[in-house]
């Protein structure tokens, strides 16, 4: 089986493509997949970008041109839930559009001719996930006690599961923030990605797994020294959850 790992920012998957044996480039979509072996494992790195339409593309690709038997998404997210402190992760249980609105034709969030407005995640590749997720929460020395003061990063990092939210903006401002809450109250974190993959896998019938790492409170804060949270901290426990990760999946 062939496992696709799609992060939406080259930060996030630094270093990974040196992991692979036999590896090869490939271009194609105007895209560049990196296709080798990793563990064992039959793997191929991508990049989604970001937003929606681009992660969808990138999910398609490795389905059709590759042949993924399953898709990981890996990155950073803003926290939603009260309960979701920055440092903490989040493994996804379902996914939903937030800014889906077709309404009055269809309820809001529902995405148009399937009858849901949520997508789930595979509950065995999430469980593996998890597992992985906190083993690298668990490794205190994988950040430095430096590190983790200059971001305000409490022990311990906390794993949560729950609903993810995508949508086609970057939510920085604590007026949007709270509104998302109001409407989507058990949603864990906001990013601009997952849900669109998760259609994607839906549609294929392909098991999807997501995790992300809390970067900032979706607030007022969001902006602060996001580039350098993702080299020092999230792109760090990527690298670290990936290579967790392998091991467990069947071969």
């Amino acid at each position: 089986m062939t496992t696709g790992i799609l992060s939406a920012m080259a930060q996030e998957q630094a270093g990974l493509g040196e992991r692979l044996d036999e590896v090869r480039i490939e271009r194609y979509a105007g895209r560049e997949f990196h296709v080798g072996r990793w563990h064992g494992r039959e793997v191929v790195l991508a990049l989604s970008r970001i937003g929606k339409v681009a992660a969808a593309t990138t999910a398609a690709a490795l389905i059709e041109r590759f042949g993924v038997s399953r898709i990981v998404f890996t990155g950073v997210a803003g926290g939603l839930h009260p309960s979701v402190r920055v440092g903490d992760t989040v493994v996804g249980t379902e996914f939903v559009q937030h800014d889906m609105d077709a309404s009055p034709i269809f309820p809001r969030h529902e995405v148009p001719l399937y009858g849901r407005s949520r997508f789930p995640a595979d509950a065995e590749l999430t469980g593996w996930l998890a597992q992985a997720a906190q083993a690298v929460l668990d490794d205190s020395d994988l950040i430095d006690e430096t590190t983790r003061q200059r971001f305000g990063l409490l022990q311990p990092q906390r794993l949560h599961h729950g609903l993810i939210a995508s949508g086609d903006r970057f939510v920085s401002g604590a007026a949007e923030s709270a509104a998302l809450r109001a409407s989507l109250p058990e949603a864990m974190a906001v990013e601009m990605e997952a849900a669109a993959v998760a259609q994607v896998c839906f549609d294929h019938g392909l098991a999807f797994a997501a995790v992300r790492n809390i970067s900032d409170r979706a607030d007022d804060t969001a902006h602060v020294d996001f580039d350098a949270y993702i080299q020092e901290v999230a792109g760090i426990q990527a690298r670290a959850l990936i290579a967790a990760l392998l091991p467990l999946l069947p071969p």
